[in-house]
Formats: structure tokens, sequence, C-alpha cells
């Protein structure tokens, strides 16, 4: 029998460390919503699994580091996926010192600008939501993400990042400069028009 242990329990779906084919593994399954209708709940959940699974797959395809995906389940809205060892950069962002977080920013920027490379969104970039293991930066959770070429799309999502930042690691929201570095020297676009959207949203926010 399998030892499942819950690492994570929201709203959305829980996330279950277990093991598939002797490997170590994490479920993300989607909670079911009662008060939905059932039959429209259950396409929710298909359509958002696959989904996820879909954007994960091409991720892994542009080189971004994400889990393997060995298993979906669109019936169940499960996706079983390689447990990644390492460290959440939310917990160790603010213990490292200034050149290896200026370098781990420099590596979370090259990523990012990967996944808009080819137009991939994730929606929910968190330090949270971010993993380094073997001195690489696995992303995790594209629950909200989308496929979008905008700049808008593009710059919302570093946004969601800057304010993280900003609210998680107050003391070194400076180093958010350094993640805009790594990002420029890959983002195969105008940079200037994303770094421009960025301070749009801010001001945006300012005057609501």
């Amino acid at each position: 029998m399998n030892e499942e242990t819950i690492l994570y329990q929201g709203a959305e779906a829980k996330i279950i460390k277990s093991t598939y084919l002797e490997k170590s593994v994490v479920r993300k399954h989607r909670i079911k919503k009662t008060y939905r209708i059932k039959e429209i709940d259950e396409v929710l959940i298909s359509s958002r699994t696959r989904e996820e699974a879909k954007l994960m797959h091409l991720a892994r395809s542009a080189g971004i580091f994400v889990p393997f995906l060995y298993d979906i389940d669109l019936v169940e809205g499960i996706l079983t996926m390689s447990f990644v060892k390492g460290s959440r950069v939310k917990d160790i962002f603010d213990e490292l010192d200034h050149e290896p977080r200026k370098k781990l920013c420099m590596m979370i920027g090259n990523q990012i600008a990967r996944l808009h490379n080819h137009d991939l969104i994730h929606g929910d970039l968190t330090t949270s939501n971010m993993i380094i293991s073997d001195e690489k930066v696995f992303f995790i959770d594209f629950g909200l993400g989308e496929m979008n070429h905008e700049i808008e799309a593009k710059g919302v999502d570093l946004h969601v990042l800057m304010e993280a930042i900003e609210s998680t690691h107050s003391r070194n929201a400076n180093y958010f400069t350094d993640i805009l570095k790594g990002y420029a020297e890959i983002y195969q676009g105008d940079v200037k028009q994303i770094e421009k959207k960025i301070n749009d949203i801010v001001k945006r926010g300012r005057y609501r």
C-alpha cells in the first residue's frame, strides 16, 4: 500500500506525495465543487486538468524545467508527476548571500523568458511555485497558465512575480531587477516593451 502525505490543501486542489511505479511522485488532485452542477463541474475539472498537462508538456519541450508527467486522469482530475527533490525558492531566498541570490534571480529570469519565448504564460509566478534542485529552477503549478502571445499577458506574468517578491521578500525586493536582467538575456522579443507594460500595470494599480 502506498504511503501518502498531503503536502498542500487549497481551495482548488490537493497536493499529495505518493509513489507510482516505485517512484516518488506528486499527485495534484482537483477538488470537486459541490455548489456547481455536477456535469459542469466534471467538464471544468477535465478541461483544466488537460490544459495544465498540455502547458507542462509544452514547457518541458521548450527546455524549461518542470516535473515529468507520468499519468493524466481527466475523469478524476488528477495529474501524477515526478517529485522534484529540492528547496522551494520561497524558503531559501532571504537566507542566501548577495551573489548566490543574484545568480538565482538571473536563473529565474532566464527560465521565465524561455516560457515567454514560446508564448507560455505561467499565471502564478511566485517563489512558492519554484523549486531549486541540482542548481536548476523548476516551475510547478501551471493551474492558472495559458497560451498567449500578447505583451500584456507577459507583463502581467512578471508583475505577479514582482508583487510576490515585494510582499514575501520585502527586504530583498530590489533583486527583481536581476530577474529582469536574466529575462533580458534570453527573451527574443522587445524587452523594453515588457518593462513598459510592467510599469503601466503598476501605474494602473496606483490610480484605481
